[in-house]
């Protein structure tokens, strides 16, 4: 039997999403891990389909989501989101070696959740008219991957603590956009999503904090440095400060946040961890 660390590097190679996330899901997460072994990364990664056609930037025109091809298409954004959170899982699992048990299985159960998610997302499409891979795509999401792929430290504190947690924000105003819209069935779904994604974003702190603990690193004074070496998008408002908090980020990192905005945190959320 592969272990699951092989099992996610060969799923990450596939190039069919609704595959991958069939795959993603029906792992076996009580297997065997082989946590020492050092895998040699092939070329391919991440596999990616045909359609959608990805760009750097997109320079479509958005339509309205009082369309039903307007919702459609930011609906396939959020979908082709997900599918890449599942490679960012799955590639944090074969990629780095020799760590405990629970990271793999907890970055495993994340993948599993993020297979949830896209095909939440693209069967809603569905009953719609439309299907992933129908729209353009944007093609910077895995620069952040590319750019940490040597530095675990790195990985964990820009892409779960920085672009994962992106999306804790972003999800109030586009489920008010969508519900608004009459789409309720698509609230429902981000209300799935953000439950989640605040799990996910606090399993990335507690590693984040753990790697900091055992190399005797500050935690928001390395975040700082990393950010700035790999480039990493600077965090705007408006702040979920509450989904944040409840991921895992301490009173004084939410303040070094707030410091940088004009979104003051709430008083609820400026009190000292207990």
């Amino acid at each position: 039997m592969q272990s699951l660390r092989h099992q996610a590097l060969q799923i990450l190679l596939e190039c069919n999403a609704n595959a991958k996330a069939a795959r993603t899901a029906a792992l076996d997460l009580q297997g065997p891990l082989d946590t020492h072994a050092v895998l040699t990364e092939p070329p391919g990664i991440p596999g990616r389909p045909a359609r959608p056609e990805l760009f750097a930037k997109l320079q479509f025109k958005k339509k309205p989501l009082t369309t039903i091809e307007g919702r459609a298409v930011l609906l396939h954004t959020l979908a082709h989101i997900e599918l890449n959170a599942i490679d960012l899982a799955l590639d944090i699992v074969w990629r780095f070696a020799g760590l405990p048990d629970a990271f793999y299985r907890q970055w495993l159960n994340i993948a599993q959740e993020e297979a949830y998610h896209f095909a939440l997302l693209r069967d809603h499409i569905r009953t719609l008219g439309y299907d992933y891979g129908d729209f353009p795509a944007h093609n910077g999401l895995w620069e952040m991957a590319e750019k940490t792929k040597h530095d675990l430290l790195a990985r964990l504190a820009l892409v779960p603590r920085t672009l994962e947690a992106r999306g804790l924000d972003a999800s109030p105003p586009v489920k008010a956009k969508l519900v608004s819209a009459g789409d309720l069935r698509a609230g429902d779904i981000l209300d799935i999503i953000l439950r989640d994604e605040i799990g996910h974003v606090a399993v990335g702190n507690h590693w984040y904090n753990s790697l900091c603990t055992h190399q005797q690193l500050d935690p928001i004074a390395t975040y700082t440095t990393l950010a700035a070496c790999y480039g990493a998008p600077r965090p705007r408002g408006p702040f979920n400060w509450e989904a944040r908090r409840a991921a895992g980020f301490t009173a004084d990192e939410l303040t070094a946040l707030s410091a940088t905005s004009d979104d003051p945190i709430p008083l609820a959320a400026s009190h000292s961890d207990t």
